[in-house]
């Protein structure tokens, strides 16, 4: 049975704790994605393929699939 995919994802960052939910994108990954309230631009911590494996309160939607994100 195909388990749903989550399509929005809470990015919190690092660097001051602000939250936003965003949709994530199904055919791409989101390398770079900057703060709205200290403009820290965030990217992927080593290993990971996207912010949303990083820094999202939910993988991207390749990873909840099972497959490799975006190679």
């Amino acid at each position: 049975m195909p388990t749903e995919i989550m399509l929005n994802s809470v990015i919190t960052c690092p660097d001051c704790g602000f939250q936003k939910e965003e949709e994530m994108p199904v055919d791409a990954c989101l390398y770079f994605y900057e703060c709205e309230s200290c403009k820290t631009r965030l990217k992927p911590i080593a290993g990971d393929c996207c912010v949303f494996c990083s820094y999202g309160s939910v993988k991207c939607p390749p990873i909840q699939q099972g497959t490799s994100c975006c190679g």
